[in-house]
C-alpha cells in the first residue's frame, strides 16, 4: 500500500527540490566570483565578461530562490540563462543532442529545473508563501 500523496507532501518537496537546486546553483556562482568551490577555468575571470556576469545572476537569483523570494519570476529569468550557457558554453563543442559529450548535463538540468519552478511556484518553506498568508 502507497501513502497518500497530499498537497502539503506536495508543497514540501518542492521546497526541497528549490533549495538544494539553488545551493548548487549558488555554488557555481561563488566559483566564479569568489573562487569558492576552486575551479581552475575561472582564476582569471574578468567581472564583466559574459561569464562573470553569469556569476552574478547565479549568486543573487540563487540566493533568491533559496530564500523562496520572488521564485516564479527570478526562476524563470535563470532557466533563460541556463539554456544561453547551454547553447553558448556547451553546444558549440559538439554533441548537441549529447549534454553529457559537451559537458552541459547541469546547464540542461538547471534550465529545466528552474523552468518547472517557474511554473509551480515556491513550495512551502518560502518567502512567497509567508507573504500570501
Amino acid at each position: 500500500m502507497t501513502p497518500a500523496i497530499t498537497e502539503t507532501t506536495i508543497q514540501r518537496a518542492l521546497a526541497i527540490l528549490r533549495i538544494v537546486s539553488a545551493f548548487l546553483l549558488i555554488q557555481h556562482g561563488t566559483a566564479k566570483l569568489f573562487g569558492f568551490p576552486h575551479v581552475a577555468y575561472f582564476d582569471k575571470l574578468q567581472i564583466l565578461s559574459l561569464i562573470g556576469v553569469a556569476g552574478i545572476i547565479e549568486l543573487v537569483g540563487g540566493l533568491f530562490l533559496l530564500a523562496g523570494l520572488f521564485t516564479r519570476p527570478v526562476a524563470f529569468v535563470l532557466s533563460g540563462e541556463l539554456a544561453f550557457a547551454y547553447f553558448i558554453g556547451h553546444a558549440p563543442h559538439g554533441n548537441f543532442l549529447a549534454p553529457m559529450l559537451n559537458d552541459g548535463e547541469s546547464a540542461v538540468l538547471f534550465c529545466f529545473v528552474f523552468l518547472f519552478l517557474s511554473a509551480a511556484g515556491a513550495g512551502a518553506w518560502s518567502l512567497d508563501a509567508r507573504r500570501a498568508r
